[in-house]
């Protein structure tokens, strides 16, 4: 295979040299596969050529059906191979990682036109992969334990009989179980506690095995936000541990719906305790010959766990309509933790004794100094409570303090905007009011270019836009009575996008009630795998799909998806995070909720008109606030060029 999918010189500048074979392939090549010249995408692509020439970031926003991702590919796979390190392509998350790669997407697109062999492999979060611990226990112990049988039976030779492993083939991914709802496969999924360091199965796991697979990628790594942080932020603690990075070393990085990075960084600075998992790790130290000192302390830190989880429960505070539960930072609470983290400290001391004495094991000992080494990084934060972000969830047992510094952008900074390659940021939805400066802040970024393409598409005849009013304001019942009259209009072919779970849990309890709605068939998000859902609700015209999570990405044109219905305004949600954000601004409504809502509702209508033959409505549900006004006239701001918002009382009258 040629490295280059042109003839190369040396002598000239290499990206303009891709330039010049993109202008090929988009005015010529493609064009005779039968796409359309794009103006847009051609635009686009000259100002990716600058930006990796430079090595500089950039934010590309440009409208739906520009063909940004096959703009970026190209530069991504050419940059690729001149450095001979692959690109990063991460996504908002693992349905949208689906979209790119599954049969007739984008890279299989360049593939068949171009007659280019692209090596792209997926990197998949860990929490996407089957972990064999806990479908051991899930099989004998679990209420569904002939449904995880089933799972079992079904995993390779090499995993069920330690039989020799011949050669490598995928198995473990979330998408291979599509019939396990969410709440099953919570069961037998890896979860953040899962200690795979000292698994005695992680040599067989799918996992494990998947991860060797991507680094051998040539061209592209395909992964999610939320896997890519978490590569930035383990990357050190991992060398120390003997273990190598998440990722391999990369050559440049492409942000695929950029505008959503800053949560996936602070998912991933997040640290995570629980008394249980403390515990049960700190108990390992009891096997070995320890001195009597060290046993003494570590009797003193159980103990000193309980009292402080005890304390923590305490303080909890539930925030209606969210799952976490706010922290009151008291004298208390404060008082356990300097305790708690004076005997961390003695133990640390006492362990560098030990491992003088090499009675303990070696990589037992790394682990548990690595654990508490990240334990009192947390801790720690409770030094500056103006400084940290803290919040519970669960309860009882399964009570987890979560903890987290107020901004992450100075670490992004320094971490991952630090280093000379390109990135790129690409979305349709990056600019606020024509300006990047609110994504870019955000993440620490000071210097960058940018630029904005509209969408080809013609959203003045194409797309309809309806702004219910109701009598009482907007209540569970006018929104339920008005979701299902729109649902007949289209005879389903509908997407339903909530802000909260515990809305889209109601919705799905009472929508069957509705007048025309019993002969519908609804997917719901949470019943089954997601890329599996969005396969049924493309492929049965006339189903309904209702989903939290699908507000970007979603790529379903045709008549499938006729009508998108916004249930609830995305204003940002009431938890710890936000709350901090609101306080710390001095216009917290136009400086925090509404950027962030505005930037969310245009990637939700986004989902209506993915191609020029399509055609649909849009109804935005938005309850009266006080600001009700100001927050019409900056929806309708937004709307594609020539759509006008229409009250939906004046059509049914």
């Amino acid at each position: 295979m040629e490295r280059y999918p042109f003839a190369f010189d040396p002598s000239r500048p290499f990206a303009a040299q891709v330039g010049e074979w993109v202008a090929d392939v988009f005015y010529d090549i493609l064009p005779e596969a039968g796409f359309e010249v794009r103006d847009e995408q051609i635009y686009m692509a000259f100002q990716l050529e600058k930006a990796y020439a430079d090595k500089k970031i950039i934010f590309a926003e440009a409208g739906v059906g520009t063909g940004k991702t096959l703009a970026y590919l190209l530069y991504a796979v050419c940059y690729a191979r001149y450095t001979r390190k692959p690109a990063v392509i991460a996504c908002a998350d693992e349905s949208l990682i689906e979209q790119l790669v599954k049969p007739g997407g984008d890279v299989a697109k360049l593939a068949e036109h171009l007659d280019l062999a692209i090596d792209a492999r997926l990197g998949k979060s860990p929490d996407q992969y089957l972990c064999l611990m806990k479908l051991d226990e899930a099989r004998f112990r679990d209420e569904d334990g002939e449904l995880f049988e089933e799972v079992f039976e079904g995993l390779p030779d090499f995993v069920r009989t330690n039989a020799a492993m011949q050669s490598f083939h995928p198995y473990g991914d979330r998408k291979h179980y599509p019939h396990l709802t969410d709440e099953q496969w919570s069961r037998v999924g890896w979860d953040a506690f899962q200690d795979c360091f000292v698994c005695e199965k992680r040599h067989r796991c799918g996992q494990t095995l998947s991860r060797d697979h991507y680094r051998r990628s040539a061209d592209v790594i395909i992964c999610s936000h939320d896997f890519y942080m978490e590569h930035v932020w383990t990357a050190d603690s991992r060398k120390r541990e003997g273990q190598l990075p998440l990722l391999p070393e990369h050559s440049s990085v492409v942000f695929d719906e950029g505008h959503l990075l800053e949560t996936a960084a602070q998912k991933a600075l997040t640290y995570r305790l629980k008394h249980a998992v403390f515990e049960e790790l700190i108990v390992r130290l009891l096997q070995g010959e320890i001195r009597e000192t060290l046993a003494v302390l570590i009797d003193e830190a159980i103990d000193g766990s309980e009292v402080l989880f005890r304390e923590l429960e305490r303080q909890t505070r539930p925030i209606p309509g969210s799952e976490r539960m706010r922290i009151e930072l008291s004298p208390a609470l404060l008082r356990e933790v300097g305790r708690f983290r004076s005997v961390l400290t003695a133990i640390e001391e006492e362990l560098v004794f030990e491992g003088e004495l090499y009675t303990l094991n070696e990589y037992q000992l790394r682990i548990v100094e690595e654990h508490l080494e990240m334990m009192q990084r947390a801790l720690r934060l409770f030094d500056s409570p103006d400084t940290l972000i803290c919040w519970a969830e669960g309860a009882g047992l399964a009570l987890t303090l979560c903890l987290m510094p107020r901004t992450v952008k100075e670490v992004l900074g320094e971490q991952v905007f630090s280093a000379k390659m390109p990135v790129v940021f690409s979305s349709a939805t990056l600019s606020v009011d024509g300006s990047f400066d609110y994504v870019a802040d955000s993440l620490g970024i000071r210097s960058y270019l940018s630029f904005s393409v509209p969408s080809p598409y013609d959203y003045e005849d194409q797309m309809e836009a309806l702004f219910p009013v109701w009598p009482e304001g907007g209540t569970f019942g006018e929104k339920l009575g008005t979701a299902a009259r729109l649902l007949q209009r289209t005879a389903g072919r509908a997407l339903v996008l909530f802000t909260t779970k515990e809305e889209l849990r109601r919705f799905k309890s009472e929508i069957a009630g509705q007048p025309g709605c019993a002969g519908l068939r609804f997917l719901f998000e949470g019943d089954a795998e997601i890329s599996h859902l969005i396969e049924e609700f493309q492929s049965d015209e006339e189903s309904v799909l209702c989903a939290v999570s699908l507000w970007e990405g979603l790529d379903v044109p045709g008549p499938s998806l006729s009508n998108v219905i916004i249930w609830s305004l995305p204003f940002p949600p009431h938890d710890p995070v936000f709350m901090v954000k609101r306080a710390a601004s001095a216009s917290p409504f136009e400086e925090v909720e509404l950027p962030y809502m505005l930037l969310r509702l245009r990637q939700g209508i986004g989902r209506l008109i993915r191609s020029r033959e399509d055609r649909g409505i849009v109804a935005v549900f938005a309850e009266q606030r006080p600001e009700s006004a100001q927050v019409r006239e900056r929806i309708e701001a937004v709307l594609p060029q020539g759509v006008r918002l229409k009250e939906l009382q004046a059509l049914q009258g």
